[in-house]
């Protein structure tokens, strides 16, 4: 099971990618599991030394009890110390900031989301982005 951000790669360009766990409750997962998540303006921050995923929604389990999650809460996200300082770093730079690009399952059946340290794009870029897609669609249908 895998859900992506379609829209990072529309909206920013994307440098660097890190694989981070995430702390989560039983009911957290059992939806993500459903495919139940949207990243409509989720972000990522770096505080006290943490990172954090806020805005992200992962909606409530059906069979939840009153013990349900709240779906918008924060979510810390787990890396190494050395990969913390390193995008603390470049967070620092002028107009980077950090984009959940996808959540997925490794093979030990864990939560894991990718993370991607992306700059803006301008308008003309997104459209030199479809342009591009578009060519690109048009050279494999004449190929096939």
């Amino acid at each position: 099971m895998e859900i992506k951000n379609r829209s990072a790669y529309h909206e920013y360009f994307i440098d660097d990618k890190w694989g981070a766990g995430m702390i989560l409750t039983g009911t957290e997962v059992k939806s993500l599991r459903a495919g139940k998540a949207s990243f409509n303006d989720s972000y990522c921050i770096i505080h006290k030394g943490e990172l954090w995923l806020k805005n992200l929604h992962i909606t409530e389990y059906s069979h939840g009890t009153v013990n349900n999650h709240d779906p918008l809460r924060e979510r810390k996200l787990l890396l190494q110390k050395r990969e913390l300082k390193k995008i603390e770093g470049k967070l620092k730079e002028k107009g980077y900031t950090l984009i959940p690009l996808r959540i997925f399952f490794n093979e030990k059946n864990l939560a894991k989301v990718e993370i991607g340290l992306g700059k803006g794009k301008k308008l003309h870029d997104k459209r030199d982005t479809i342009k591009k897609r578009d060519i690109e669609r048009e050279m494999k249908r004449h190929l096939k």
